[in-house]
């Protein structure tokens, strides 16, 4: 059987192309488990409450910006409402007390998984001032579509 030179060539791009996706695959599979987060803070989930860490979930404002203190649980966080200045850096440190919850801040960047027994953190800007929706965006249960709270980035005061 005789193939079209133009056929070869198309078949050996589609060969090559197949082999470059495995190949990444296998990099990164093999390359990331090599490497794990250089960071991990880890929290026993059973203990929220009574740990100084979480016992008193707040936000705490200075010159620098602001540091959230929260935690998930089915199906709310708390704080609830959480207000934080616009322009100045904010810091979350998260943890979840019983499964797997998601921390999406619509319209924004901010998006975390909490995980029972480990501390999420991030840090994000808010520029613009308003009040944004929080949702939770990993299936935790039955009551699921109820866990949500408010975060409220105030105008920065001179």
């Amino acid at each position: 059987m005789n193939v079209p030179l133009y056929e070869k060539i198309w078949m050996w791009a589609a060969g090559g192309i197949i082999a470059a996706f495995i190949a990444i695959v296998l990099v990164t599979g093999v390359g990331g488990a090599l490497q794990p987060p250089s960071h991990v803070e880890t929290i026993d989930p059973t203990q929220v409450f009574k740990d100084p860490r979480f016992a008193h979930p707040a936000v705490t404002v200075d010159a620098n910006g602001a540091t959230v203190v929260a935690f998930g649980m089915m199906y709310g966080f708390t704080p609830a409402e959480i207000r934080v200045p616009a322009g100045k850096r904010v810091t979350f440190r998260m943890t979840s007390t019983d499964v797997t919850h998601g921390f999406l801040i619509v319209g924004t960047n901010a998006n975390t998984m909490l995980v029972p027994g480990y501390v999420s953190q991030f840090t994000t800007v808010f520029q613009r001032p308003g009040e944004y929706l929080i949702v939770c965006n990993e299936y935790c249960g039955l009551g699921h579509h109820l866990m949500s709270a408010k975060l409220i980035v105030e105008e920065a005061k001179p």
